[in-house]
Order: C-alpha cells, then sequence, then structure tokens
C-alpha cells in the first residue's frame, strides 16, 4: 500500500549477473509491489543465462547504467587477482561468447549514469560511484574516501551497486542506497573470505513524497536448485565451483 496517493516509487537493481530466474522473481516481486519508474545500476549478463538476461532487460525499457563487468565483456576480460581470477575470467569471457551483436551493441552503448528526478528530487544512480564503476561503497567506508567517490556530487539520493551487500548510509545531504544484488548476493564480503551467496535475490525501493521519504530494501526467494541446474546445463565454465559458493539448505 502506498502511503500517500503523491507517492513515487522508484524500483532500483542492480547486479543480475545472467542469473535469468532470480530477475523474474525480481519482477514478479516489483509488480506487485507497485512501482512507478525501474532502473537498473548495471553487471546485467556475466553469469548462466547472460544472453536471456539481456533480453528480458532490454524488454523492460528502463534505464540502465553500465557496470564494470559489461564494460569487459565488451572489450574483454582483464587480469582478475587471487586464486578465483582464472576462473572468473574464464567464465566471463564464456558470457561474452554467448552475446550477439544486439546484445554486445546493447552494453557498449550503455551510459555510466542515470540521473532521475523523483517528485522534485535528484537521484543519481551509477554502478560503483560517481568515480569509478569499481568503486566499492560500504557502510565502513571513511567519510573523506567516501566524499574523494562523489567527485564533488551531492545529490538527494545516490543509487550504486557492485558490492553485491545492501546498504543504506547517510552522507552529508546525500542519502545512499545500495539494492544488493538480484543474481549474486554476497553473504559474505569477499576481502573477508571465500565467496558465499545468499539463496535469494535482492533489490530496492524508493518511495518519495512532500512528506516521506522511505527506503526498502528486499528480498525475494526463489528456486535455486533450478538455478543451479541452469547453470550445469548451460556450457558455463567452472560450474560446480560456482555453485559450490551458493548457501543452500544442506550447506546452512
Amino acid at each position: 500500500m502506498r502511503p500517500y496517493c503523491s507517492a513515487v516509487r522508484l524500483g532500483l537493481i542492480s547486479d543480475l549477473h545472467g542469473n535469468r530466474l532470480a530477475f523474474e522473481a525480481v519482477l514478479e516481486d516489483l509488480e506487485k509491489a507497485g512501482i512507478d519508474r525501474l532502473v537498473c545500476l548495471g553487471d546485467v549478463a556475466a553469469g548462466p543465462e547472460p544472453r536471456a538476461t539481456i533480453e528480458r532487460l532490454r524488454d523492460l525499457g528502463c534505464p540502465v547504467g553500465v557496470g564494470n563487468w559489461d564494460c569487459w565483456l565488451v572489450e574483454g576480460m582483464p587480469h582478475l587477482p587471487g586464486e578465483e581470477g582464472p576462473k572468473l575470467r574464464d567464465q566471463g569471457d564464456w558470457s561474452a561468447a554467448q552475446l550477439g551483436e544486439t546484445e554486445q551493441a546493447f552494453l557498449a552503448e550503455l551510459p555510466p549514469y542515470v540521473e532521475v528526478n523523483l517528485d522534485g528530487a535528484e537521484v543519481l544512480c551509477v554502478h560503483g560511484s560517481p568515480r569509478s564503476n569499481t568503486d566499492d561503497i560500504q557502510a565502513t567506508t571513511p567519510d573523506d574516501e567516501l566524499a574523494e567517490m562523489l567527485a564533488g556530487s551531492e545529490p538527494a539520493f545516490l543509487a550504486a551497486g557492485h558490492t553485491h551487500v545492501q546498504l543504506a548510509r547517510q552522507h552529508g545531504s546525500t542519502l545512499i542506497v545500495n539494492p544488493g544484488s538480484v543474481g549474486l548476493p554476497f553473504n559474505r564480503w569477499p576481502p573477508n573470505g571465500a565467496v558465499r551467496v545468499s539463496p535469494w535475490a535482492e533489490y530496492a525501493i524508493l518511495t518519495i513524497n512532500s512528506r516521506l521519504i522511505s527506503t526498502e530494501l528486499r528480498r525475494v526467494s526463489y528456486d535455486i536448485s533450478a538455478l543451479l541446474d541452469v547453470a550445469r546445463e548451460s556450457g558455463m565454465p567452472h560450474t560446480e565451483w560456482w555453485a559450490a559458493q551458493w548457501v543452500t539448505a544442506a550447506r546452512a
């Protein structure tokens, strides 16, 4: 139920990572929740169903900002550090190879940011930060570092993804919202150890009107076993390694 009839609701999604099943679950939940607009913060395709995920996103016609993986799938995978780096690079190369010219062009044309006017308030939508799509904005990021990432911008709201971790944080006059990840939500932040992926999909809704501002960080359940079956049948390399990262009932 909307709090006031004049409220405007913005859905925020990020980091789909080729997980079409999670994407469909989020879209179904967004339909039930009722939103006026939708923005995607990037990292769309690298995952088990890259082409189908892009096709579904294109059908929606919503604004999409470019993520670091979107750039890599078009420009070529960089060297990625750590023990997992070569596996992630192989998966990125495979994901890029699944895309046709239309999907490659879609990723290549994504802008670095999306600006939304929501009931008179400015919402700046980026992947990492206004400075770089590889910046990590965390709850623990020092204020001085965060000020450098904002690069002089002071929007009323900053929507940023990339970390795969949900966040709502005030910085000066700016409310920063990270909707988490639709397709690969982190249960544990990678610099603190091995990646663990939560068994749900994440997104956010920002509601604004003259009397109320609210942020909803939402989670949606879906069939993880079906996702792992899709991944195994897709031909994506290192599938068992990828599947082992998911927190399932058997490994909770």
